[in-house]
Order: structure tokens, then sequence, then C-alpha cells
């Protein structure tokens, strides 16, 4: 499966890597291993700004986890040049915003963990981690970080 023909397919233009908004680079290689920093979840250019259990219900969520995912695979194809040099997504984690109460983070976080398994298929699918936090930097909703293998 070519990867960027599945990206036109579902109508998803990648975006280019972020500027780190702290001191830390968006990704690091070591070996055929890329790390990516975390990624909050962006609406029109801008920090989505949320919390689950709050002023956002588990669909947001998932739409701003979805949002994330984009993000990730624009950092990804930076640092790898070609996602179709991508053997598989080893590992997602997920940072929520979110009440005490609320507990569908894996709900949430299955936006993201949902559209990598759409575009990269079996070579997406991926261990996983989903946290409740209490607050994320500029008040984001949804904070993802990556690890993938790569050729």
């Amino acid at each position: 499966m070519d990867i960027n023909a599945k990206l036109q397919e579902l109508g998803i233009t990648l975006p280019p890597v972020a500027t780190p908004a702290a001191a830390y680079v968006p990704f690091v290689r070591s070996g055929n291993l890329v790390f990516l920093s975390g990624h909050i979840a962006k609406q029109d250019g801008k920090a989505w700004v949320g919390q689950l259990g709050l002023t956002m219900d588990t669909a947001q969520g998932q739409a701003a986890a979805r949002a994330v995912a984009i993000d990730l695979m624009g950092t990804l194809q930076a640092a790898v040049g070609d996602l179709n040099r991508v053997v598989r997504i080893v590992k997602v984690m997920s940072l929520v915003n979110s009440t005490p109460s609320f507990t569908e983070h894996h709900l949430v976080t299955n936006g993201c963990s949902e559209l990598i398994g759409q575009v990269f298929g079996e070579r997406g699918a991926h261990a996983r981690s989903a946290f409740g936090v209490a607050q994320l930097p500029m008040g984001a909703c949804v904070e993802i970080e990556l690890v993938a293998e790569v050729a």
C-alpha cells in the first residue's frame, strides 16, 4: 500500500513540522526508531483548548486526537523523507486534559489510533497508553507522542 496515495484518498494534506514551543526538537532518530515529541491538538492553527468532561465531549476529543495524528504524520514525514519507509508504528502515548471523573481517555485516543490504522494498515497497529491529566500546555485538550520504526 502506498501511504501517499492513501493520504490523498482520505483527503489529507500533511502540514510542515511545527516550530517547537519550548526547549526540545520535534523528533529524534536513534537507529531504526524515530521518536516524535508530543504534539498538541490544534484548531485553525492555534491550540485546541478544552477539557474533556467539562467543555468537550468524547466525540470532540476524538476529532482533536485525529487532528494530532495528521500533525504527527507530517513530522514523521519530515523525519524520514517518505512515509513509505515506515516499517511499523510502534507506540502512541496520549495525554488527555480531563476532569477527574472523565473515564473515556481510551476512546478519545482512538481518534488518533484509527486514522493511523487507516493510513498505514497493518503497519499502523501499535502499542498504546492513554492518560488523563489535569492540564496540558496552552490549555490544549490532547497531546500525543509517537514512536515509529523505519527502514
